[in-house]
């Protein structure tokens, strides 16, 4: 099965994870900006990563432009975002990514990244640092916020090759169809 992975990074980390991904596989991978000239038709599944971007993910309009283009193809998306695995928020998050029609077409997973505040743009730091010092004078902070704050203060690192394993598994099972 000819498969290509399509990433928009900001940071590193959703490029690492499309890498991870393509050599586990051997699919081709391709930075969004280099994929919107390739000719996509001779691939059977077409796989989109992104970075979390205010409950969604980053480019994914591209994406979603494209379904009903790639109606013969296996579509599969990836966000990867600061927030551990097990944050209940995230799956709330990925269902409103596509309507009813679209979630049944494409099989979307998260893959814990992290902050990277050197490489991020300077919009990105501002609108982070507003959101830090909103959430620090809040009042009756739960304790998920107060984790939140710790975490997002500076930058980290929580990727791991591990959090591909769903989505190789998810390639393999489609393919023994």
């Amino acid at each position: 099965m000819k498969t290509v992975i399509i990433y928009n990074s900001q940071t590193g980390f959703t490029k690492r994870y499309a890498e991870w991904i393509a050599e586990a596989t051997g699919a081709d991978c391709f930075e969004l900006s280099v994929a919107k000239k390739k000719d996509l038709s001779i691939y059977e599944t077409i796989i989109f990563g992104g970075w979390a971007c205010a409950g969604s993910i980053s480019k994914i309009g591209w994406f979603k432009s494209n379904i009903s283009r790639w109606a013969d193809k296996k579509l599969i998306t990836f966000c990867v975002g600061g927030s551990p695995i097990d944050n209940p928020e995230i799956e709330t998050a990925l269902k409103h990514i596509f309507n009813g029609s679209d979630q049944e077409k494409v099989k979307t997973f998260y893959c814990p990244g992290g902050f990277n505040y050197e490489k991020m743009s300077v919009t990105s730091k501002l609108m982070m640092k507003m959101f830090v010092k909103t959430l620090k004078a809040k009042k009756d902070k739960t304790e998920e916020e107060q984790v939140m704050i710790k975490m997002i203060t500076s930058s980290y690192d929580i990727s791991d090759k591990k959090y591909i394993e769903p989505i190789i598994k998810y390639l393999n099972n489609m393919t023994d169809r």
